[in-house]
């Protein structure tokens, strides 16, 4: 047994200890109560809430940091296994540089950091700290990691670094992923390209996508489902249907991906398929509108680009009211400055 199934089989063990007699879905967590330990194989942390497992972080998986897995609130796994698993219900051996939830770009100098092998770019953390409840601007409690990360051409040369920092908290029986990450030019201009590829990504669990057939739904602000809100504008969209733990009946459950005000681009366009991606887009542009390739976005020698996304994980149905008063929320909540603290030397 690899390292990846042992890691899995912790996981599910995390989520059966959830069940308690008849009642087959854990309580709705009411308050955090988090904790960070460190993992070394693979490197990274694991994020807990008590001794229940809310995600994990691993540093390097095949060129970038990825979160994995990502647990909802009822101890359900809401992203894809495949590839850190594989052989698992509803999923396909598809795309596999789709990695449960990630932050990449397909065109960036002309260099591909979305897809994986040896002629695209990798994301390097160079620096990374977990800390609990020092954020502010959660008042319910949060694990906060912080890392630095350079990415780098198949040369090894670096084109640019970034700041991310990953908040997870809980937010009335909702667990929360605050991803907020400011890019910086340390190496020259950068030009994020014209491109559907990117940018802030999640694959859904298998039985979740809408071509499982299994009731799955898009929906995004302006109503538009499915197939229709892709490439759209929105300042959110929703992806929501039947969740399972192996063995047990499925349970209604989704995700809602939320853009701030504070993002550039906003509202992001969003790259979100039946077949289970989903992805916040600001730099594509003509594969969703049509018309010619453009120029991109370039950001100058030493600027700062600054994105914010709010990933919510609820039970139950798309509820088309509480969204939009979360997105009311995400929107005037302080977001509190992230440190440029990356030299370019």
């Amino acid at each position: 047994m690899n390292i990846e199934m042992i890691r899995f089989s912790a996981v599910v063990a995390c989520m059966l200890s959830c069940l308690a007699g008849s009642q087959i879905w854990a309580k709705k967590p009411k308050a955090g109560n988090f904790k960070v330990e460190e993992t070394t194989d693979p490197s990274g942390w694991e994020v807990l809430d008590g001794e229940k497992l809310v995600a994990g972080y691993i540093d390097d998986s095949s060129g970038r940091p990825i979160v994995y897995p990502v647990i909802g609130p009822s101890g359900q796994s809401m992203t894809r296994h495949f590839p850190m698993v594989t052989s698992m219900p509803f999923e396909e051996r598809d795309h596999p540089h789709h990695r449960s939830l990630w932050f990449a770009h397909g065109d960036v100098n002309g260099i591909d950091f979305w897809a994986v092998g040896e002629a695209t770019g990798t994301i390097v953390q160079r620096t990374g700290s977990a800390k609990v409840n020092e954020s502010s601007f959660i008042k319910s409690g949060a694990a906060v990691l912080t890392t630095e990360n350079d990415w780098l051409s198949p040369d090894g040369e670096r084109v640019l670094s970034d700041v991310r920092r990953i908040a997870f908290f809980v937010d009335e029986g909702r667990r929360v992923i605050d991803f907020d990450i400011l890019l910086v030019a340390t190496d020259g201009d950068v030009n994020f390209g014209d491109t559907k590829e990117g940018i802030f990504g999640v694959r859904v669990a298998g039985s979740l996508k809408v071509e499982a057939n299994q009731g799955g739904k898009i929906v995004n602000a302006e109503g538009e489902t499915n197939a229709d809100a892709w490439g759209k504008r929105s300042p959110w969209v929703d992806y929501s249907g039947p969740v399972y733990i192996e063995g047990q009946p499925s349970q209604v459950a989704g995700i809602t991906i939320h853009d701030c005000p504070s993002s550039f681009g906003y509202p992001a366009r969003w790259h979100v398929r039946d077949y289970g991606l989903f992805a916040a887009n600001p730099f594509g542009v003509h594969e969703f509108d049509g018309g010619s390739k453009r120029r991109g976005i370039v950001l100058r020698q030493g600027k700062t680009m600054r994105l914010n996304y709010r990933v919510v994980l609820h039970d139950g149905a798309f509820d088309a009211e509480v969204t939009e008063a979360d997105s009311k929320k995400f929107a005037n909540d302080p977001r509190p400055q992230l440190a440029g603290a990356l030299s370019a030397e």
